[in-house]
């Protein structure tokens, strides 16, 4: 499936196989240490793709595009790391005159291949699981970074668990990355939409927009509704 695909996620092939999301990462886990393929956040890639792949039709393509849609010519938009991001990214070679500021090494390698668009990449540690950049040298170059709107992937969003990722340092970086944006675009994988992640990162009204797919809880999608938040279904 990888090599006919090129991309994988987690999620669509534990659906398939019906198996636990667990055992896939394992088996991941094992064909990446055969060379076999690469894992990313969220699924994996061809060990021999050189480049960064979406598949199209998917999910992550539909919720890439949402967010993206809401991206006007000539703004200012950071762009965080993950699939959902980088398949905004994608949809970001539509626009015109573009500033792009991220942290995802991803996001940052398509676009300078593929757009002509001024491109900020933060520096910092890298993160190569999550194929991101962070620590105190990417929070200090977001100290002076200003964006019109924020485009992120987070790992949970809920009405009263606010907006989480997994881990403490992604917190962290996410915190700092909000102070730079007006407004903020949150794309969230339905399975995740009502979960709480270990790293609180702010109030869930604190999203101006939440992306997800029409496949999303819906008691979960009214709940944030009612907190204030738009939703857009893709």
């Amino acid at each position: 499936m990888v090599a006919e695909r090129e991309a994988v996620r987690v999620a669509e092939l534990a659906a398939e196989f019906g198996v636990n999301a667990a055992t896939v990462r394992r088996d991941l886990q094992a064909l990446e240490q055969q060379g076999r393929l690469r894992r990313v956040h969220g699924g994996a890639v061809a060990a021999s793709s050189g480049e960064a792949c979406v598949p199209a039709g998917s999910q992550s393509a539909r919720i890439g595009r949402a967010a993206a849609a809401m991206v006007g010519d000539g703004e200012t938009v950071y762009i965080g790391p993950g699939e959902l991001c980088l398949a905004a990214a994608h949809c970001l070679a539509e626009r015109d005159g573009l500033t792009v500021i991220t942290n995802g090494l991803d996001v940052a390698r398509w676009l300078a291949a593929n757009t002509p668009h001024s491109l900020i990449v933060t520096g910092g540690q890298a993160d190569g699981r999550r194929l991101a950049l962070g620590g105190q040298l990417g929070l200090e170059a977001l100290a002076s970074m200003r964006a019109d709107q924020v485009i992120l992937q987070l790992d949970g969003v809920s009405a009263v668990g606010g907006l989480t990722v997994d881990t403490l340092p992604q917190a962290e970086m996410a915190r700092a990355i909000l102070e730079t944006g007006s407004r903020l675009i949150v794309m969230v994988e339905p399975e995740r939409v009502g979960r709480v992640a270990a790293a609180h990162i702010a109030p869930a009204s604190d999203a101006d927009v939440v992306v997800t797919v029409r496949e999303a809880p819906s008691s979960f999608l009214w709940d944030l509704s009612e907190s204030g938040v738009r939703i857009v279904l893709a």
